[in-house]
């Protein structure tokens, strides 16, 4: 399994999630609290957005342990965004340590990063390109059943239209992007069913276009919670506008975090539901949907 954490809103330092918080994500890849092995020592990956140059977000990967890493700290300390998804990973096994394992993955605008496994997923790899786009399919470039998920992701984000049409201000663009989400998840979920074995499978899974975001809390398990995983919205962090007096601001509205563990101790951390979809645009308040046992939205 795989710590990772989302943040939306005014641009933050990437220091502000990865090093400063008592148990940041970097403290989280030597000493994670919420699942048996504490370890996520197999790489890591940063993915930001810098929407005054580009809508396509920059990523940072290393097969590192994020603990050990200099240049992400003298990275984190000297970049801000808007939007940063950031992921340290624990590699399945049989899957191997390089860098095209780690995620977040990227597709043009969009980014996704996964905790959790996909049951059966080394029977499963054949059939889960099977019906993939030559776009979709030309995205998956290492072996983890996060990045076939991927694949599966950007197939159905292309069978909508140019993934990069979209206004970034488009209004319903978090519930469009939960519903890209899901219908990804029960792809998924269809083609371990079809194989037969029953193997559950476990899909934290967290997209974003930079804007938008939405992240799924989700097990196929009958009787076992999903692996954990936290929204907290305040204005707990120092914006950039806020450390600069200087520079004026041009964005507004409270920040929202997702992530596997909790970052700090402040009381307004709360745990999303078990089989849901948190969704929401910058500045707005979350949203849950709930799934189905077979990942679609059941509303």
């Amino acid at each position: 399994m795989c710590r990772f954490t989302l943040y939306l809103g005014p641009s933050i330092r990437l220091s502000t999630l990865l090093v400063e918080p008592a148990h940041s994500l970097i403290h989280q890849s030597f000493r994670a609290l919420e699942r048996d092995e504490p370890l996520n020592g197999d790489g890591f990956g940063v993915g930001w957005y810098a929407p005054r140059l580009t809508q396509e977000p920059a990523v940072f990967h290393s097969i590192s342990p994020a603990w050990n890493n200099r240049n992400l700290r003298s990275i984190a300390r000297a970049v801000a965004s808007p939007c940063i998804l950031a992921h340290v990973r624990a590699a399945t096994a049989g899957s191997d340590v390089h860098q095209a394992n780690c995620h977040p993955f990227r597709h043009r605008r969009h980014l996704l990063m996964h905790n959790g496994s996909i049951g059966g997923y080394p029977r499963l790899r054949r059939r889960l390109l099977a019906d993939l786009s030559d776009e979709a399919f030309n995205v998956v470039h290492g072996d983890t059943d996060s990045e076939h998920m991927f694949g599966i992701f950007v197939d159905e984000l292309l069978k909508h239209g140019d993934p990069t049409s979209d206004a970034f201000d488009s209004p319903g663009g978090a519930r469009r992007l939960a519903e890209h989400l899901a219908v990804t998840l029960a792809r998924v979920l269809a083609v371990v069913k079809a194989d037969g074995d029953g193997a559950p499978s476990a899909l934290n899974v967290a997209v974003s276009d930079g804007v938008h975001a939405a992240v799924s809390r989700f097990t196929s398990h009958p009787s076992a919670l999903p692996d954990s995983l936290y929204t907290l919205q305040d204005h707990i962090y120092p914006t950039t506008s806020q450390e600069f007096a200087g520079r004026k601001s041009e964005e507004h509205g409270a920040a929202v975090v997702v992530s596997s563990e909790r970052l700090t101790d402040h009381p307004g951390w709360r745990a999303v539901p078990p089989n849901h979809i948190v969704a929401f645009a910058r500045g707005e308040t979350p949203r849950m949907y709930p799934l189905t046992p077979e990942g679609r939205l059941a509303d």
